[in-house]
């Protein structure tokens, strides 16, 4: 008789996030998982290219030193206002175990970045959902409650849209007493930022990665920014658990993609340029299209079912993202590609369209 595995009473039980498809197909068009179409900078192509690997052989900086310093210069605050980590959901996860330890639950929009839940969940957080409007944006209002914590993403994701700052402003005058993350992973590509008012207000964090406008997902660079105290926290609290998280290349990489100001804006309008015509055609094919302030857009159709749209794309080897759930059944995830990508996206789009 097989022994009852009593170990397994006391394994931590969580519903795992879930990314979207990583398929490995040579004519493929990957638009589901909000990546840049372009290269990083040709400053990180050069500083890659000379980078010395004997130094692999050394720990990298401790607290990534010298690209939270950069990060800081660029931004225009002190190096005790920022705090860096391997993407930002490695920031999200460590803010959400640094700051969100009441007794009170956190909350967040019901249709929003879906880490969030199981970040709450793994941490044992309790929380509770604001229902966005019916036209998908968020209620400022909702988070003037008694709660743990908030969380907003801005703009927000999956719907694209963003949030103006002083409807932000609002939700963070209104809860002084707990920590308020501004998600702000989409922010370059038309949102609206709140970085100013961490000098104004000590219980805001704002949260950045490269993943997106800085082409650089697979470097995996994150970074959060709000008053000394906070990130001595994050510090605090990021060191009891493993004091080397950024690697040496990623941190020299980092350094070298924020020396390309020119660069990183003609990729940004680029992406916001291809965006405005394929709202534009979606449109014109029947979509609703939510206005974007992302790299992405957010659509349905008014008589095709999204999830077909979905399958028949990814039979042609286009993949977009598609979530099953209610509210947003109806809607599909578009990532911006190139122009040449976007292209071919619309002709297959076409194609399924005029088969109904």
């Amino acid at each position: 008789m097989k022994k009852k595995r009593e170990w397994a009473a006391y394994v931590r039980r969580v519903t795992p996030y879930v990314p979207g498809e990583q398929p490995n197909e040579t004519d493929m068009i990957k638009l589901n998982t909000n990546e840049n179409p372009y290269p990083p900078s040709p400053s990180v192509f050069e500083v890659h290219r000379n980078m010395d690997v004997t130094d692999f052989s050394l720990y990298p900086e401790l607290s990534a030193g010298s690209l939270t310093r950069s990060l800081a210069n660029y931004h225009g605050i002190s190096d005790r206002e920022v705090f860096v980590g391997v993407g930002s959901d490695d920031v999200l996860s460590l803010a959400f175990l640094t700051f969100f330890n009441s007794e009170k639950p956190i909350l967040f929009p019901d249709i929003t970045y879906s880490f969030y839940p199981v970040w709450a969940d793994v941490y044992r957080i309790s929380y509770e959902c604001m229902p966005l409007r019916d036209d998908f944006t968020i209620e400022a209002d909702d988070y003037q409650r008694e709660n743990g914590g908030i969380v907003i993403a801005n703009p927000n994701a999956p719907t694209s849209i963003g949030m103006p700052a002083l409807e932000i402003e609002k939700v963070i005058r209104a809860n002084p007493g707990v920590v308020v993350i501004i998600d702000e992973a989409y922010v370059d590509f038309g949102g609206e930022t709140v970085l100013p008012l961490i000098k104004q207000y000590d219980n805001l964090l704002v949260v950045r990665t490269y993943s997106k406008s800085r082409s650089l997902a697979g470097m995996r660079i994150g970074y959060a920014m709000g008053s000394e105290g906070l990130i001595q926290a994050l510090n605090d609290v990021k060191e009891s658990i493993n004091s080397y998280t950024m690697n040496t290349a990623s941190i020299r990489i980092g350094i070298a993609s924020l020396g390309d100001e020119d660069y990183f804006q003609s990729t940004l309008q680029k992406v916001m340029d291809t965006r405005k015509r394929t709202k534009s055609a979606l449109e014109q094919m029947g979509f609703d299209v939510k206005d974007s302030q992302t790299n992405f857009l957010f659509a349905s159709h008014r008589t095709v079912a999204a999830e077909e749209i979905f399958e028949q794309l990814k039979r042609r080897h286009i993949y977009v993202r598609y979530f099953a759930k209610e509210r947003i059944k109806d809607y599909l995830r578009i990532t911006v590609g190139t122009e040449v990508q976007m292209d071919r996206f619309l002709q297959a789009v076409r194609e399924i369209i005029g088969t109904f």
